[in-house]
């Protein structure tokens, strides 16, 4: 696997390395070998399936607050996803920063999303599926969100004729009021 850092500190853009051979190509996705020697969270130990039926739908921008914070291993296994970080730790010199890539089916691309970060997604196609790999549980009380139009953050959202949300989502507060 290829780990690339982003610029929001301890986010990465994973590539598997695809071993082909005649019958197709064979790629690791995971290995906590792998991520524990870049001193990456390797205990992810839930998974999880987001299927959306329409390009346009939004979900986000969420995260778990302690002490069920959550670092998450996203992909894309149908479709194409516009993903959405924001790094939330006080401590960061990115603090309300966001930044976004395209994972789909085709470029098999992972992110990784420590603990600190808000996430979120829109589809930029039909019947897309994104899975992810959880550490922790989830905990419904101790989930938030910040809303994907807070105009503090700025997140270009990629242009769509009907944005499909959630009406949860539609009312997340702004990131000041979120906190």
């Amino acid at each position: 696997m290829k780990f690339t850092e982003t610029r929001l500190g301890g986010a990465y853009l994973i590539e598997p390395e695809l071993d082909p051979d005649e019958r197709g190509f064979f790629a690791r996705t995971w290995s906590q070998s792998e991520f524990a020697a870049r001193g990456l969270d390797p205990e992810l130990s839930e998974c999880a399936i987001s299927f959306n039926h329409r390009s346009g739908t939004l979900r986000g921008l969420h995260y778990q607050i302690a002490p069920f914070e959550e670092t998450k291993l996203v992909r894309c296994t149908a479709g194409a996803i516009y993903d959405v970080i924001v790094d939330l730790r006080w401590d960061s010199r990115t603090r309300g920063a966001w930044q976004a890539f395209e994972l789909s089916a085709g470029n098999r691309r992972l992110l990784y999303v420590p603990k600190g970060f808000a996430h979120g997604f829109q589809t930029l196609a039909d019947d897309t599926e994104v899975h992810y790999q959880l550490t922790g549980r989830y905990a419904p009380s101790h989930s938030r969100g910040i809303r994907w139009d807070d105009p503090a953050l700025g997140v270009e959202w990629p242009p769509v004729s009907q944005r499909i949300m959630s009406s949860r989502d539609r009312q997340l507060p702004v990131m000041q009021a979120a906190q």
